[in-house]
């Protein structure tokens, strides 16, 4: 935010927006941001590994004004998601989601997600990752009255912090991709995630999703847990790592 580190010595006191959301610390409200819209985007997630709320405002991505702060729901049916970006051709949002634990060790996938218009629903808790009817909820409702994701990722990887790439440091060929940070799995018989994956268009409509950090992860043991990624001014990629307590910069040298 311009001027942001103007007043670090001489901080404004701090002014409450909103205090109406639920104070579920099981995926709660976490991570939030400002949308092309003006508007402060908060999720909610589910307060449970799975489970059918009653109140409507879990399992959602919100946004408020902050001068007349009413939360309205734009999105439905997400368990958990830590990150989210626009995409800076379209404006649309998008985002991770969390699949939800104990059905297997390859199921389900973790989902890259996209909102197109206000009020779609993504499945949870009745459906994951557009095909898996979930085995206490899903018959209750059909997987095809919901949103199917973007791209299906990696089995509990825990995709948390997401950004598209807007630089010029690396290769044209980067442009718009999508970074994500997993954070890796918690219970899976083979550990899996601990890197930063890269979601991008092939060119024929469908989206690829290849590694582009990694090295946490050897074996079963891992000596980071990527959190989220950030671009810098010049183009570099900020990784932080909850688990070594680093921040790591990726740069780029070499022809483009």
């Amino acid at each position: 935010l311009p001027g942001i580190e103007d007043r670090l010595d001489d901080p404004p006191a701090p002014e409450v927006v909103y205090d109406g959301f639920p104070d579920e610390s099981h995926h709660g409200w976490k991570f939030i941001a400002f949308g092309p819209d003006g508007k402060l985007y908060v999720p909610v997630g589910a307060p449970c590994n799975i489970c059918e709320p009653e109140d409507e405002i879990f399992c959602t991505i919100t946004r408020l004004d902050v001068d007349d702060p009413d939360p309205e729901i734009v999105a439905r049916g997400i368990r958990n998601t830590v990150g989210f970006d626009w995409d800076p051709r379209t404006g649309d949002l998008w985002f991770t989601d969390n699949g939800r634990d104990w059905l297997g060790d390859d199921s389900p996938p973790c989902e890259l997600d996209h909102l197109t218009r206000t009020g779609q629903h993504f499945g949870y808790p009745y459906c994951h990752a557009g095909t898996i009817a979930d085995p206490e909820f899903g018959d209750k409702r059909s997987c095809t009255e919901f949103v199917p994701p973007a791209r299906a990722l990696g089995p509990h990887v825990a995709p948390l912090g997401m950004r598209f790439y807007r630089g010029d440091q690396f290769p044209e060929a980067y442009r718009n991709a999508i970074f994500i940070a997993e954070h890796g799995s918690w219970n899976r018989s083979t550990p899996i995630g601990y890197r930063v994956m890269m979601v991008r268009d092939d060119g024929q409509g469908e989206l690829t999703y290849e590694p582009f950090a990694e090295g946490w992860l050897k074996g079963t043991q891992a000596s980071g847990r990527p959190v989220d990624v950030l671009e810098l001014p010049d183009g570099s990629l900020l990784v932080s790592d909850d688990s070594a307590d680093r921040i790591y910069r990726i740069s780029y040298e070499g022809d483009k």
